[in-house]
């Protein structure tokens, strides 16, 4: 083996810390742009009318000295570990160590969320929260279905989200039907509306793709807005009935549920029902998802996300491939959306903003596109987030930014990232291996 010049190791390393250095300042100068504009100067209207101002320089020098070490420590762990750094930080041991945690993390987390209502019955708060990270589980989980499985980038997904929650409000308020009559309806009216998206689509890919599908979400909530008539406009539609239990009200009545068994009646009760209520639509979800990733149309789906053409090749209708994608996420969006629409009594086209479709696709793509078990630790960690950091005020976005930024650098892949295919060609030596010995290799 041939020793290298100490000479050469010291220009190497030399050349390594200037690189270092220059990359920290120039991290270091945008940030200190960013955070002059965000941090560094505030404003207030005074009570003569008159506009006041006062600079924070200290706060904005320590964010920016905080991001030129920070990007010296990330460049000095990526050349210590190297382009394969991630296998040789965690050992062999500590791979199985976290295929236990794997194993055994999804029913732990699912036993804690059926105990939720039990610990924190007294507490309003965080049973209203649990319900809202749940719904957006759920919507993680359908569009997974489209982005995760079949590779298609939609950006419109709120579009089948608005169809569901105004699907059900119109029909129990127009017609009276219950909320176990219009939930199925909802959500084949959603998977029906995700199938017109999937025909314009069929030739487009990429940025194409996420440009028709955002245009799609948009003509969808200008549909709503305009449409007075029907969906009252942006007044929204106010009067939605709140779900049974199979027919029993949770109300104060003699005939509801509380007076039927015996109990008390309490408020929370309706709160209790709806989060075990989402929980189930939320389990069905993944239960449909994990089946169907097992079916030939779940590998075909697996297979479109790879390559397309080669998909083709193959002999898949990606045709049929896409429609199926699109129509089983849509449905399951048109669920989620009648479940809003229940919970909260009203619905209005302010609730279906891109917003919404921005936040449940950067659920999908933290979790890990493809795992189910990331998507719902990423909508814990994104819908709770915000309420975590919600003390900070001012700094609120900014922490949660950072937050997210470092979370995407260390995991590129996502929290519970993994792209293996269903389907495993284990006796591939073997068969090349005959094939040799019948004098076809």
């Amino acid at each position: 083996m041939t020793a290298i010049p100490h000479e050469t190791k010291h220009a190497s390393r030399t050349a390594g810390i200037t690189y270092i250095l220059k990359k920290s300042l120039l991290s270091a100068l945008v940030a200190l742009v960013l955070f002059s504009l965000m941090v560094g100067v505030r404003t207030e209207a005074g009570s003569d009318g008159q506009l006041t101002y006062w600079t924070r320089f200290g706060e904005v020098a320590a964010l920016v000295a905080a991001v030129f070490g920070g990007s010296i420590v990330i460049e000095l762990l990526r050349q210590w570990l190297g382009p394969t750094g991630a296998e040789k930080l965690v050992p062999p041991a500590v791979h199985r160590g976290m295929s236990f945690v794997g194993r055994y993390l999804a029913p732990a987390l699912l036993i804690f969320t059926l105990l939720v209502p039990v610990i924190f019955y007294n507490q309003r708060y965080i049973l209203d929260l649990a319900i809202l990270v749940l719904t957006y589980v759920m919507l993680g989980w359908g569009l997974n279905v489209v982005v995760g499985l079949a590779g298609l980038l939609d950006l419109g997904y709120v579009a089948f989200y608005a169809v569901g929650a105004y699907s059900y409000g119109l029909l129990a308020t127009n017609f009276g039907w219950s909320f176990w009559i219009c939930l199925p309806l909802a959500g084949i009216l959603a998977a029906f509306w995700g199938v017109l998206l999937g025909f314009p689509v069929l030739r487009l890919r990429g940025d194409y793709l996420a440009i028709v599908t955002l245009a799609f979400g948009e003509i969808i909530r200008l549909v709503i807005i305009n449409w007075q008539s029907l969906t009252g406009g942006p007044n929204g539609v106010s009067g939605i009935p709140r779900p049974t239990f199979f027919g029993i009200p949770l109300d104060n009545s003699d005939d509801g549920l509380a007076a039927k068994l015996g109990i008390e009646y309490s408020a929370t009760h309706r709160i209790v029902f709806l989060f075990y209520l989402i929980l189930a639509l939320a389990l069905l979800t993944n239960w449909v998802t994990i089946r169907l990733r097992r079916l030939p149309i779940g590998r075909a789906w697996e297979a479109l996300r790879e390559d397309e053409v080669a998909c083709r090749a193959l002999g898949i209708n990606t045709t049929t491939t896409k429609l199926t994608a699109f129509a089983t996420g849509a449905m399951f969006g048109g669920f989620a959306g009648a479940f809003f629409a229940t919970r909260q009594g009203f619905i209005s086209p302010e609730s279906f903003t891109f917003q919404e479709s921005a936040l449940v696709l950067a659920i999908v793509v933290l979790g890990g596109m493809g795992s189910q078990l990331g998507v719902a630790l990423a909508a814990l960690a994104m819908i709770g987030g915000f309420e975590l950091f919600r003390s900070l005020e001012t700094y609120r976005m900014l922490v949660f930014g950072m937050a997210m930024v470092l979370i995407m650098i260390w995991r590129p892949r996502g929290l519970v990232g993994h792209r293996a295919p269903t389907v495993y060609l284990t006796k591939a030596q073997a068969i090349s291996s005959d094939l040799v010995k019948e004098g076809h290799g």
